[in-house]
């Protein structure tokens, strides 16, 4: 499910395992947004760049999804 607006701060979990990122950064390339993720709870660990999609419903990170959307559903 896409985000009406990805946020620095959110958590959005890796589709296909329980492994969790926090988004600390957002920033702008030529015409691209791109947020900059790193594994949750580990602060001293590599940061990595992935591009965000711009959807008719809003944005999305592929590959990823909000995680508190994962969590509230399994409630």
């Amino acid at each position: 499910m896409p985000a009406q607006k990805i946020q620095v701060g959110q958590v959005w979990r890796k589709k296909g395992t329980e492994e969790t990122f926090l988004v600390t950064r957002l920033y702008n390339e030529a015409l691209a947004t791109y947020a900059t993720l790193r594994p949750s709870g580990s602060e001293n660990t590599a940061m990595f760049k992935v591009k965000v999609q711009r959807t008719d419903a809003g944005q999305t990170l592929p590959g990823f999804s909000l995680a508190h959307n994962m969590d509230s559903t399994a409630s």
